[in-house]
Parts: structure tokens; C-alpha cells; sequence
């Protein structure tokens, strides 16, 4: 289907560009979304006397979008989760979770700003990009951490699953030994009973 974008799009093109895309991404997403309209003489015609009103909206907007950025550009939110030892969240997290945090910092994201590459599994300092306009982007950091506390070590660059594994392999290391030690001494100390007992 050919449509005409009526703002940038990103890897499609740009405001009054013409492209082809599948139908049902246009039908699903542009089209529901204003984003464009389908390519046709009607259109065509609508879309140059919208133009400069269409190209003034998006020059607002796009400036809305900057001074948000300009706030919201390097932050980090704290976002606590149940985890595993090995730091494996319980679930992952989403957008909308994502977009919840950033709002309850005192931004409005919607959580289809927030474009994950790949679920978040795992605790860790995560770099996010947020699309607050489709010409502006910042990158914002998602702390996710099992309690508060632990938030605080990783944002101060401490590794807690790395003391998490040494501290295990302490305590495994501690317990081989101890069985080793308590399994012969235990079976010597039977047999010397065994003898005072007989003798």
C-alpha cells in the first residue's frame, strides 16, 4: 500500500514522504495512529494545503519534546524486582513498567516511547533510549535491583551478583570441607568407642 507519512517515521522516511509499506502495518498502526494516509489523489491534495499547518505542529511538538529531553537525558530510575541468587528476575520488564517508572518521576511517557530491543531479564544498570518525538531521543538509565539498598551498591558501580557468587562459593567450599573433616573423624571416634567399650 502506498501512503504519504504526515511525520517522520523512523527507517520509513519523512513528513509528506510517499512509501510503500505492507497493509496491514498501514492499516494497523499509521493509519489508526494519524501517522499517514493512504496515497491517492485526494490525499495528495489535502496533504499540500495541510502542509504548513501539518509541518507547524510538528516544529511544536519537536520543541516540547527538546526541553523534556534536555530534563529527562541521563537520568536514572530505580525499578525494584524479586529476583534469583544469580540476579534472574522473576518475569521481565516491559514497557509499560518502564514507562510507569519514568512517569512516576515526573515525566509523562507513554510506554510506547519506550522501544525495547529485547525483554530485561536480568538485575543490572540497563541503558534505555525514550522517544519522546520521532526527532528526539534521549538515553536514560533503568537501575533494577532487588531492594533498595542493592540499588544504590550497582549505581555506585559495585558488582552484587559477583559478591553474591564468591560469598556462595565460601560457604560450598566451607561445607566440602566440613564434611570432609566431620565424615573420617566421626567413623574413628565410632570405632574408638567400640574398643573402650570392649576392652
Amino acid at each position: 500500500m502506498q501512503v504519504i507519512l504526515l511525520e517522520r517515521v523512523e527507517k520509513l522516511g519523512q513528513m509528506g514522504d510517499e512509501v510503500k509499506v505492507k497493509d496491514g502495518f498501514a492499516r494497523n498502526y499509521l493509519l489508526p495512529q494519524k501517522k499517514a494516509l493512504r496515497a491517492n489523489k485526494t490525499n495528495r491534495e489535502y496533504f499540500q494545503t495541510q502542509k504548513a499547518q501539518l509541518e507547524a505542529r510538528n516544529l511544536e511538538r519537536k520543541s516540547e519534546a527538546s526541553k523534556v529531553a534536555e530534563k529527562l537525558e541521563g537520568k536514572t530510575f530505580v525499578l525494584l524486582r524479586q529476583a534469583g541468587d544469580r540476579g534472574q528476575l522473576y518475569g521481565s520488564v516491559s514497557p509499560r513498567d518502564i514507562s510507569d517508572i519514568i512517569t512516576a518521576g515526573g515525566f509523562s511517557v507513554s510506554r510506547t516511547q519506550v522501544p525495547l530491543d529485547k525483554p530485561i531479564k536480568d538485575i543490572g544498570l540497563v541503558p534505555i533510549h525514550v522517544v519522546l518525538h520521532p526527532e528526539v531521543r534521549v538515553k536514560v538509565t533503568i537501575n533494577v535491583a532487588r531492594t533498595e539498598d542493592e540499588a544504590e551498591r550497582q549505581a555506585r558501580g559495585e558488582d552484587v551478583l559477583a559478591e553474591k557468587t564468591e560469598a556462595e562459593e565460601a560457604v560450598v567450599a566451607a561445607e566440602e570441607l566440613f564434611e570432609e573433616g566431620a565424615g573420617p573423624k566421626a567413623e574413628e571416634e565410632a570405632e574408638e568407642g567400640k574398643e573402650t567399650g570392649n576392652g
